[in-house]
């Protein structure tokens, strides 16, 4: 009886050996697992962050017309686009690279930058007049903000995500009033690309109720 007792009590020791040999590794892969996780998580945060912070740098210059500011801004490979309604058109929509832009927002110098909705009318500004009036034709600095997330929808076709595919953009949104049941409602996004580890604006896009 004793060694039958003796017997069982190595079978347990020898049971306890392999559970705490196999528990290590098994709470390894789990921090690991885990770590992995919060590192994804924190990449995402900080990116939303830092573009949000971007996002209001860039109001700012705006409204104040620092475009000076504004260009530093400018995608350093790849330029900026200005769409004037959700509608990207690459045929119609002006384009400039950081280089144009920094030389010519101080000048007169008159650029078509699309036709405007209903009567087709093309629409002829300088670069001046084209934000005071157009981008920046209501005060966004103190509108709704969303992050690659769209708040204003309209009957004009959306295609951000088919002409930039894969990218990060923030939407400022001004509601519409009563008066006009809501249909004078306003938006501008900004579409960012990332190059050498930081956040350049690609494209300047408004939106608005079209006809």
């Amino acid at each position: 009886m004793r060694k039958a007792l003796a017997i069982l009590s190595v079978f347990a020791v020898l049971a306890c050996d392999k559970k705490q040999e196999k528990s290590p590794t098994a709470a390894t892969d789990n921090l690991k697992r885990s770590n992995e996780r919060t590192e994804t998580k924190q990449e995402s945060f900080s990116t939303e962050v830092a573009l949000k912070k971007t996002n209001d740098e860039i109001l700012q210059a705006l409204k104040v017309n620092f475009y000076d500011v504004f260009a530093k801004y400018i995608h350093p490979q790849k330029g900026v686009r200005f769409s004037m309604y959700a509608f990207v058109n690459k045929n119609e929509d002006k384009h400039f690279s950081r280089a144009d832009f920094e030389k010519y927002y101080p000048t007169k110098t008159i650029f078509t930058w699309g036709s405007r909705d209903g009567s087709g009318e093309i629409y002829k500004a300088t670069i001046d007049q084209y934000i005071k009036n157009w981008v920046f034709k209501k005060d966004f600095t103190k509108s709704e903000y969303a992050y690659n997330k769209f708040l204003g929808s309209g009957n004009s076709l959306n295609n951000l995500k088919e002409i930039y595919p894969g990218t990060n953009f923030t939407e400022n949104y001004i509601s519409g009033s009563e008066k006009s049941s809501g249909m004078d409602w306003n938006a501008l996004r900004f579409v960012f690309e990332e190059f050498e580890g930081k956040y350049y604006i690609v494209a300047v896009i408004n939106d608005e109720w079209t006809i």
